[in-house]
């Protein structure tokens, strides 16, 4: 055995030799582990290796934000390789059921969409190398997809860091700098999005360009390569419950054969890993599930290191945990797998076109109907999955009905869309869409709810039966004209895209007025919120109908010609109850102390949603800036008890009371709890017996605890859409809860959402946690001398999926205490 080991590395040597190809040392003039190496020089890597192998394609699927490119690599034999187009389609038929003669297993590896879990890049240069050279049997009947890099923005952030700090020879101190990443770390994208959770999302640039590539080969088997922190060892499949319920034997049963392979590896080095435990497959928009419920085996490989292992830091054993360490498992793991997958060709591919033969759906259809915009953005994301969609206008409805949680009959609103899990990704369409999904572990890593219905704020209706439809949308086309003879145009407001519109005619230095009451025009109703942009307010701007005829017809948005002044009902024009609205300079919070994936969030949306300008304001220098330059601060979630001294807590007081807005998010509101003039205070559960004692075992202790947590699930809240926080709503919303923080009903302030009697219509909420919901502010606004504190205990732009929730967020901007109303 030992000269069959000799001689093929002979062999390996002279057929790398032949083709001339590099090594990763001897290319990049380091050995692989000594150094972290820049995406640049990985890409240069890849590059060199596919134009000198027949066995490599490379291919560049996008780009970032910051126009790093992101590529992935197509290995397998060079016969392969010279037919790969038709193998491509011959196993894209297997999701379509139709016949198809493909043999071979198509192995997707995906590294480092965290940036600062920096070890698996390095290892996928090695895997790159080692698959060509020395593992030319397995790619006979395998494809190998290496994508080196998900997130190229956060790795150089993380990795050019730490080449500026670190010790030579590092050093191994877990005190030292390089091993304390500034804020916002390494982990996000540009936007300081978390990648590994925007997967069915596809909220970022990145995600976007990766589905395309992904849904055009579709694998057999994906694995996510993570790092977690320092004292853990190596995590690899199988996965903890709670496992969906659509996930099949096969998947399962597939998972514990490729474990069974990696312990294998593992157990011949000695070293240590752990299965089963803590990383579930639920929440959809993982690297593991994702490409688990579009068939594949979906797996998370986590390797011990994280941004603060550096090149080496001691662990809590005493071990030194090098990077060379790290990268060394990740590539065993990653070998393993292509391994296993080529023993095992034939099997996969069979039951791969198994998983697609039926959805085995209670709900074979979801008929969804509401805003234009909303039933737009709603296809959008259905065509990035590529799950088809068909419209109906009429007829008899019935079905679970979402908004009133329970059953119900009617019939079909014009243009309602119409999604059927009667296709190939029939189960994803179950999973995105279903009203409640069914847990068989409380114990999660992440939210318990997501439906899309509840996100996109669309009256739906879940259906037993398959809903024929096929008709054409008819949403109408936006074309609108000058109307020089009348006063302005009326624009009505209920979506993201009216906000856009507004942002867009404030920086075109266009005054706009919004109504606070309903009020009729040449007998047209126009509900509170609706935009009146008149020419008395805008004499001194030439082209004044052009231009606002222009962006509207740029963001699709339907003008009323407004001939007069005078309102068929409600207020006339020149009231009081029409005010005036001006461009607000907007500070956002960011820095030590604030939380990155927030501050992302809330810059992603004024960027990419509104479109409108925000300055980021660092905590570093809060306390120098002049506050009285904004109109507008936001403070993220996050702890800012530190920064909020006497002073600072002053500062904002004043900022306030002279006329500014502070929005408050999340864990921030907690810093304002008790301070002088913030009426913000939480709900206290009721005191137990003192004299009872609870004797829970220790092994039950975390099950116990979840009683107290509620794991990001949708909750039923009441609005008052009379308040112009609200306009836009109706009186009912639907919010995702993701923390049991509860705060009590303000006694001197506005309190725009609120939960009475808590119902949670889907997803996870622990009994105390729940009862102490009752009676607690979801949104409110305190007013605070000529300003207000806007608090938002519920996150309205989550992931910048839950897309009903960010009107709420333009209306804080824009419309709350721009009223006219003075408070002392």
């Amino acid at each position: 055995m030992k000269h069959f080991y000799t001689l093929s590395f002979l062999f390996s040597f002279f057929i790398a030799a032949s083709q001339n190809l590099p090594a990763p040392a001897e290319f990049l003039g380091y050995e692989l582990g000594s150094q972290f190496t820049r995406h640049s020089q990985v890409v240069d890597y890849f590059e060199e290796i596919s134009e000198k192998s027949a066995m490599v394609q490379l291919h560049q699927y996008g780009q970032t934000n910051e126009r790093r490119p992101l590529i992935y690599a197509t290995i397998s034999s060079e016969e392969n390789i010279k037919n790969i187009e038709e193998i491509r389609q011959n196993h894209l038929n297997n999701v379509s059921n139709t016949d198809s003669s493909t043999d071979k297993a198509i192995v997707w590896l995906s590294y480092n969409v965290h940036g600062n879990e920096a070890s698996s890049t390095e290892a996928a240069m090695k895997t790159l190398y080692t698959l060509i050279t020395q593992k030319q049997d397995w790619l006979k009947n395998t494809i190998v997809i290496i994508d080196p890099c998900i997130n190229p923005d956060g790795r150089d952030r993380y990795v050019n860091w730490y080449n500026q700090v670190k010790a030579a020879p590092y050093n191994v101190d877990p005190a030292a700098a390089e091993h304390h990443e500034p804020w916002p770390g390494g982990r996000p994208n540009h936007y300081l999005f978390d990648l590994n959770r925007d997967w069915a999302w596809a909220t970022q640039v990145e995600t976007q360009a990766r589905l395309k590539a992904y849904n055009a080969w579709m694998p057999h088997i994906h694995v996510d390569f993570h790092e977690q922190y320092i004292n853990d060892p190596y995590y690899f499949a199988p996965a903890a419950e709670p496992f969906h319920e659509i996930i099949t034997p096969f998947q399962r049963d597939f998972q514990t054969r490729i474990g069974k392979n990696n312990a294998k590896y593992f157990d011949q080095n000695g070293w240590l890993y752990f299965t089963g435990e803590r990383f579930d497959l639920l929440y959809p928009s993982y690297g593991d599930t994702y490409p688990t419920y579009m068939g594949a085996i979906g797996m998370t490989y986590e390797q011990a290191g994280h941004g603060m292992a550096g090149l080496g830091i001691q662990t809590n054993e005493a071990a030194v945990l090098t990077l060379k360490d790290r990268l060394e498992h990740h590539f065993t793991t990653g070998i393993s797998t292509v391994e296993v997958a080529s023993q095992n060709s034939d099997e996969l591919s069979a039951n791969f076109r198994k998983y697609f033969e039926t959805a085995d759906s209670r709900y074979k259809s979801y008929a969804l109907s509401g805003n234009a915009d909303r039933l737009q953005k709603l296809t959008e994301l259905l065509d990035r999955h590529e799950i088809t969609y068909s419209y109906k206008n009429s007829g008899k409805l019935s079905g679970y009905n979402y908004q009133q949680a329970g059953n119900q009959s009617g019939n079909f609103e014009k243009n309602t869309l119409v999604v059927s899990t009667n296709q190939p990704k029939g189960k994803m369409v179950k999973v995105l869409f279903e009203p409640q999904t069914k847990l068989t572990d409380s114990v999660t890593y992440d939210i318990t709810a997501w439906s899309l219905p509840y996100a996109y704020g669309l009256n739906t209706t879940a259906s037993t039966s398959t809903i024929q439809a096929g008709e054409n949308a008819n949403f109408g086309n936006i074309s609108n004209t000058v109307n020089p003879s009348g006063v302005g145009y009326l624009s009505k407001w209920n979506s993201m895209n009216d906000a856009a519109f507004l942002a867009a005619l404030l920086q075109q230095e266009i005054k706009v007025r919004f109504s606070e009451t309903t009020f009729s025009s040449q007998n047209e109703q126009f509900e509170p919120g609706s935009l009146v942009i008149l020419k008395s307010d805008n004499m001194n701007l030439q082209d004044f109908d052009e231009k606002v005829v222009s962006i509207a017809n740029e963001h699709k948005r339907k003008l009323t010609n407004a001939a007069t002044g005078f309102s068929t009902s409600g207020p006339d024009f020149g009231s009081s109850s029409i005010s005036i609205l001006n461009p607000q300079k907007v500070a956002l919070l960011k820095g030590d102390g604030v939380s990155s994936l927030n501050f992302g969030e809330i810059w992603y949306y004024f960027e990419q949603d509104l479109q409108y300008p925000v300055t980021p304001v660092d905590t570093d220098y809060f306390s120098s800036v002049d506050l009285d330059e904004f109109d507008v601060l936001i403070m993220p979630s996050g702890r800012y008890r530190s920064l909020l001294n006497e002073s600072n807590l002053e500062k904002i007081s004043s900022f306030v009371k002279k006329g500014g807005n502070l929005i408050v998010l999340e864990d921030a509101i907690a810093a304002f709890e008790g301070k002088e003039g913030f009426g913000i205070t939480k709900n206290e559960q009721a005191k137990k017996d003192s004299t009872k004692v609870e004797l829970i075992p220790y092994a039950q202790r975390e099950r116990e605890s979840i009683k107290d947590l509620i794991t990001g699930s949708i909750i039923r809240t009441k609005i008052d859409n009379t308040h112009p926080l609200a306009f836009g709503y109706p009186d009912t919303y639907f919010s995702l809860k993701l923390t049991s923080d509860s705060y009590a009903f303000l006694k001197n302030g506005n309190n725009v959402g609120v939960i009475q009697q808590p119902e949670v219509v889907s997803g996870f909420a622990g009994s105390n946690a729940i009862k102490n919901l009752k009676n607690s502010l979801v949104f409110g606004e305190q007013p605070m001398g000529r300003g207000s504190i806007i608090y938002l205990v519920d996150n309205p732009l989550f992931r910048a999926f839950w897309e009903n929730g960010k009107l709420f967020f333009a209306n804080a901007i824009f419309f709350t205490n721009k009223t006219g109303y003075s408070y002392n």
